[in-house]
């Protein structure tokens, strides 16, 4: 663990990843923190039942390593009960932060009453946060996950997974960490004078706030003075407030800090196939590490998931694609690879056929 008090400590403005569905994996949030080095990192959301009835997918999706740190488990769902006793799963597994994700906007999540549906419950949403901090505390104590009932085939996983990134099978150390939420500026309609009072009361340590409504997903355009409002409302309270939406470069994220006063940003949709938008050069670099790290993801991808799960890798390679000369039919061979060596030939196809004086080849 980094330490517990990690967001007040951090320096400011935060630009850090966004967790995203489908997207920020253990082998995306790898490059990510190799080859940008966000200031944190979320995991993508995670559902508290899957901890209970598919421990397998629940551990390989918490997957991370220690060059992502600080690293914050995201999770979901409408059970308190459930996140008293997945936090406590989440601190056994050394993160440094946990989330709850209050803003999710699909259907099969809102319409449950889990993600963004938990605005339309602002109770339910405060009953969430306190069991999560609850399971915390008490994990603090020293109570163990088989005192909790956490079935034996996830305790084994937990302790698996501590010792390939660690060598030991539990924390050196319990401490404890902080709670945090992401959410949206309202549901229907812009509610921040009531829903941003309602998050602080439990003084969260963190809220992130992505400027649409859940009825607008990710349509239009992200409403940044409404998050300017929740920063004022927020102002005295040690609640940290970053901003999220429409965010394409280090450019918009000075004007953003600016405008608004918010303590920091994630970065989203603008680190698909470009996770150097994090470094002081704010650009990708030349073709031939371009295609190195693509290449390096892709190998971390078919070791940590299996080549039957390559598919999902197709998405991330044709990301790295864009502002490339003769991108489409480029994007068009990789959307249809299945294993890196798939990926090897086509851009080793691409470099002959542009003459580009190199090889691609495994890192």
């Amino acid at each position: 663990m980094i330490s517990k008090d990690f967001w007040k400590v951090i320096d400011r403005p935060i630009v850090g990843l966004s967790p995203m569905d489908g997207v920020t994996d253990a082998s995306f949030r790898f490059i990510v923190a190799r080859h940008g080095r966000p200031d944190l990192i979320f995991t993508e959301f995670v559902n508290v039942e899957t901890a209970f009835f598919a421990p397998d997918a629940f551990i390989k999706d918490l997957t991370y390593g220690a060059i992502e740190r600080p690293v914050i488990a995201q999770v979901y769902g409408r059970d308190p009960e459930l996140f008293y006793r997945v936090a406590h799963v989440v601190c056994e597994l050394g993160f440094d932060g946990l989330d709850i994700n209050m803003g999710c906007p699909a259907k099969k999540v809102a319409a449950k009453g889990s993600g963004g549906g938990l605005i339309k419950t602002p109770d339910l949403a405060r009953r969430i946060m306190r069991a999560a901090r609850a399971g915390i505390e008490h994990w603090v104590q020293g109570q163990t996950l088989l005192d909790i009932g956490i079935p034996s085939e996830l305790i084994q996983k937990v302790k698996a997974a501590n010792r390939l990134r660690s060598g030991y099978e539990s924390p050196a150390a319990r401490l404890p960490i902080p709670v945090s939420v992401k959410t949206r500026i309202g549901y229907e309609r812009n509610s921040v004078e009531s829903w941003i009072p309602a998050l602080l009361a439990e003084e969260p340590a963190a809220i992130t706030i992505h400027g649409r409504t859940l009825a607008q997903g990710y349509k239009g355009s992200a409403d940044w003075e409404a998050i300017a409002r929740a920063v004022e409302i927020a102002a005295g309270s040690p609640t940290v407030i970053l901003g999220n939406g429409d965010l394409r470069d280090m450019d918009d994220v000075v004007r953003r800090v600016r405008e608004t006063g918010v303590d920091g940003v994630l970065l989203g949709r603008a680190a698909q196939g470009n996770p150097w938008i994090f470094t002081e050069e704010n650009a990708a670099p030349g073709l031939a590490q371009r295609f190195t790290v693509m290449l390096e993801h892709a190998r971390h991808f078919e070791h940590h998931w299996g080549s039957e799960r390559f598919v999902a890798m197709r998405k991330h390679l044709a990301w790295y694609c864009f502002g490339l000369s003769g991108a489409a039919a480029l994007r068009a061979q990789l959307v249809r690879v299945d294993s890196v060596d798939d990926v090897v030939r086509c851009l080793r196809a691409y470099a002959s056929a542009f003459d580009l004086g190199f090889e691609p080849a495994l890192p």
